[in-house]
């Protein structure tokens, strides 16, 4: 066996043909990011943070190290608990190796290799060393919040934020002159969120103050949250975002969400077909609200979110205690989508699915609802959390090509809580280039390399970048413009 004789992340890594490798290197490698959902910490952007060392910026809020930790054997104390940031990295250390075959294992060393141009690999051994060089760099203007966005040349960043927040963070990034445009995504998830009254009721008190709102009515709640979409869509906001086990498919009467609102705010509870009727009626709401203004709405869809309850109850949500869910989808989003369709509602979508079951019920639901006004007006959205991988990007991409028009897909989101997550896009496209450059080999594509660049280049940029028709800044058209070489 080769001990290491060549560097694990290479030029060509995941590269298998020669195909693959001439797409990616030059075409899919030299195109901008347009970061169009993730999680990032608008103040760490707003502050230009600036990161002391791995832990911080790598093991922070990563959900995903701390699940592969604890089935590593790791005490909690070093994932979420009182451990020193240093003994917590050095406990990642420890559990990389025993990651060999899950994506973090190619996640680490690519972003090792990206952030720091480290191509040891991570273990116990190589750990301190490791912690003093990445400490070291971290110091560095270009590893900094906004260092590391023009370091990957993201074009503009959309955050998700809840209805309630002041955007005075996003106002600040705007003054700042920082050339990645941030932009925030309204994402309304609390106002669904009943089983838990006094919560949803300290939540419809925050909406009223953010609003001006007196709110004692549905009426009321109607318009405390028109008004705060309307003041999103002032700072820049053109997609909302919904995490949701599935879509509602039954819809209360005005009547009926009147009276289940009056409850909720008397303080009583309310039944699951109750909950159920105002979820439906409120998501028809929220998507004629994004249809009116021309936004883009997102639903992440399937995932069983808090199944460890004592973990819940001690750490809180998004934590590392969720997993694939196993509804059945298909009547659902044919209803909500229907619903809306019908009455000439029905804004430009992404269906986001963590069930790969589920993979041909979304690819092919889309194209019940494409109207031949915008190119892909419903997407089916990239792998998303545990379909985030190699193996899962592929299914996705080949139910689409299968079904209906990749061409037109708009790419990769990449759903990140993590500053360190942007070579996350490279190693989606190194999977996209592998897949199409076997196709052509293998004579299911033609060899004709403009028509195979542009595919590339679309799906790498272009196409979102149409899509979303966000205020970009400055773009390099050079490389987006149609090729005609043979």
């Amino acid at each position: 066996m080769n001990h290491q004789s060549k560097a694990f992340i290479h030029n060509d890594f995941l590269l298998l043909n020669k195909t693959a490798r001439h797409l990616y290197h030059e075409y899919a490698s030299r195109q901008p990011i347009l970061d169009f959902h993730c999680h990032l910490p608008v103040k760490d952007i707003a502050d230009d943070r600036r990161f002391n060392n791995l832990a911080e910026i790598w093991l922070e809020g990563d959900h995903y190290k701390w699940r592969a930790m604890r089935a590593n054997g790791v005490p909690e104390r070093y994932c979420m608990g009182d451990a020193s940031p240093y003994d917590k990295f050095m406990a990642w250390a420890r559990t990389v190796p025993y990651t060999l075959r899950n994506p973090l294992y190619h996640w680490t060393h690519l972003e090792l290799k990206r952030y720091f141009d480290i191509d040891d690999l991570l273990d116990e051994t190589t750990g301190p060393a490791i912690w003093d060089r990445t400490s070291a760099a971290l110091q560095h203007d270009q590893l900094t919040a906004h260092g590391i966005l023009r370091r990957f040349d993201v074009k503009a960043v959309c955050t998700s934020d809840d209805p309630t927040d002041s955007l005075e963070e996003h106002k600040k990034i705007a003054r700042s002159g920082l050339a990645t445009k941030v932009y925030p995504t309204f994402r309304p998830d609390k106002a669904l969120q009943t089983a838990d009254v006094p919560a949803f009721n300290a939540w419809v008190d925050r909406l009223g103050a953010s609003a001006n709102v007196e709110i004692a009515r549905l009426d009321d709640y109607l318009e405390a949250l028109r008004q705060r979409h309307g003041h999103f869509h002032a700072n820049g906001c053109r997609l909302s975002d919904h995490g949701l086990n599935y879509c509602y498919a039954t819809f209360a009467t005005e009547n009926e969400a009147h009276s289940t609102f009056a409850k909720l705010r008397s303080g009583h509870s309310v039944s699951d077909s109750e909950a159920d009727h105002f979820g439906g009626y409120m998501m028809l709401f929220f998507g004629r609200l994004d249809a009116k203004k021309g936004w883009t709405k997102q639903l992440h869809l399937g995932a069983y979110r808090n199944v460890n309850l004592t973990m819940l109850q001690s750490h809180g949500r998004d934590t590392g205690f969720d997993s694939i869910g196993d509804w059945r989808h298909a009547e659902r989003l044919g209803a909500y989508l229907g619903h809306l369709e019908h009455e000439g509602s029905l804004p430009k979508m992404i269906l986001y699915n963590v069930n790969p079951s589920d993979n041909y019920v979304f690819a092919t639901m889309i194209g019940n609802f494409q109207d031949g006004t915008v190119p892909g007006k419903i997407q089916f959205g990239s792998g998303w959390w545990f379909l985030d991988q190699k193996e899962a990007m592929e299914w996705q991409l080949n139910a689409l090509s299968n079904t209906g028009l990749l061409s037109r897909f708009i790419g990769m989101a990449t759903d990140s809580r993590s500053f360190m997550s942007y070579p996350r896009h490279e190693y989606f496209r190194r999977v996209l280039c592998n897949l199409i450059g076997a196709d052509v080999e293998n004579g299911l594509l033609p060899d004709n390399e403009g028509l195979i660049a542009r595919l590339i280049t679309d799906l790498c940029f272009t196409n979102a970048a149409d899509y979303f028709a966000l205020p970009l800044g400055k773009v390099d058209k050079s490389m987006l413009a149609p090729l005609t070489k043979d």
